[in-house]
């Protein structure tokens, strides 16, 4: 059906007639490409359209998806007055989504609701006020807690951004180093795409010991457990590469990491810090999480020209090359790598 040379005289089966699809322009869509067969793929130029930003949800939602469910539920819009924080909590709460058909699910329930108990007291024309405090009674306990990544500084713990059907979020990475025989455990539903980057970038901290400051023996005495929460969603992946080993390196040497900072980036065995996608997602997710600083790798700094200029006002971009630049940026102090050109070197202990 999809290939010009051949669909000129496509058969139909059932009806056992040929037909020419060769002028026929054929649109699908998808959420995901994880799912699309490869065949199928070849076949189609793919337009990747991002999701909408909240503030464009927002405003979706007050001057269309609210006025039309007001009216298809026999209310008037004037008996309706909704608390300026209403939709952001149901937005927040309730939903997560790159578009707005669950937000309109939400927004249609909480009018039907309001229909019935008009109906129930006979109070037509009454005006209904809906608080915050009133969604737990129209929509139930929401199902999403609200962004709660921590702006402070700790140890161990760096912020990934994440790329998903939902649009972008914020993932916290965190390591624990304890005594043992240097095991590596990975636990929060990776996939096997993420599993590798955690190995390239204990790899690329075992290279990097000696300059680091770190004891080159540590992967014999001490088990490293790298845990992403939300253990129930999959993830997988090579983009959290920088900030796994942001997180290792925090761990073993004791230095902080930035709550302020957010990075996203594949991680080489040499350090060297590979293009993403999804950056406009992530970027955004950064923005509404209050990120000050996003670390990005360098073939990316072309892209931040296309975000949104309230993301571009509130967050400042450092496209990087090395690993050592995304140290020199996360880091609060940091021992000085012995080299300038951002190549790892390999100490012995690498052999």
């Amino acid at each position: 059906m999809l290939d010009p040379e051949q669909n000129t005289t496509f058969n139909d089966n059932y009806l056992e007639v040929d037909y020419d699809l060769s002028q026929v322009l054929f649109i699908t869509t998808a959420n995901s490409l994880a799912g699309i067969p490869e065949a199928l793929r070849d076949r189609m130029e793919i337009l990747r359209i991002a999701g909408y930003l909240d503030h464009e949800k927002l405003a979706i939602a007050r001057q269309y998806l609210l006025p039309r469910q007001i009216e298809a539920n026999g209310l008037k819009r004037e008996e309706v007055v909704l608390e300026p924080d209403v939709l952001t909590a149901i937005m927040r709460g309730y939903t997560r989504e790159a578009g707005v058909r669950e937000f309109e699910r939400r927004i249609a329930r909480v009018a039907r609701k309001l229909a019935r108990k008009q109906a129930e007291v006979v109070s037509a024309g009454k005006k209904h006020n809906v608080g915050v405090d009133d969604l737990k009674e129209l929509l139930g306990t929401p199902p999403f807690d609200p962004d709660d990544t921590s702006l402070d500084d700790k140890v161990g713990v760096a912020s990934g951004l994440a790329y998903t059907s939902a649009g972008g979020e914020v993932l916290e990475i965190e390591v624990s180093v304890v005594k043992g025989r240097g095991k590596l455990q990975l636990t929060g539903t990776l996939g096997d795409v993420m599993k590798e980057s955690a190995s390239a970038a204990l790899s690329y901290a075992r290279g990097r010991a000696r300059a680091l400051g770190i004891e080159s023996e540590f992967y014999r005495t001490k088990d490293i457990h790298i845990h992403m929460p939300a253990g129930a969603t999959p993830k997988d992946g090579p983009s959290a590469g920088i900030a796994i080993a942001t997180a290792v390196i925090s761990a073993l040497t004791g230095v902080p990491v930035r709550g302020d900072v957010a990075m996203t980036g594949e991680i080489t065995l040499r350090g060297r810090v590979l293009p993403i996608g999804g950056l406009k997602e992530k970027s955004v997710a950064a923005h509404r999480n209050k990120v000050s600083d996003v670390i990005i790798p360098y073939g990316n700094a072309r892209d931040v020209e296309e975000l949104p200029a309230e993301v571009r006002a509130s967050v400042r971009f450092h496209p990087v090359k090395t690993m050592d630049e995304v140290l020199a940026l996360a880091l609060r102090t940091q021992a000085q790598p012995s080299t300038s050109s951002g190549e790892a070197l390999y100490d012995s202990v690498t052999h």
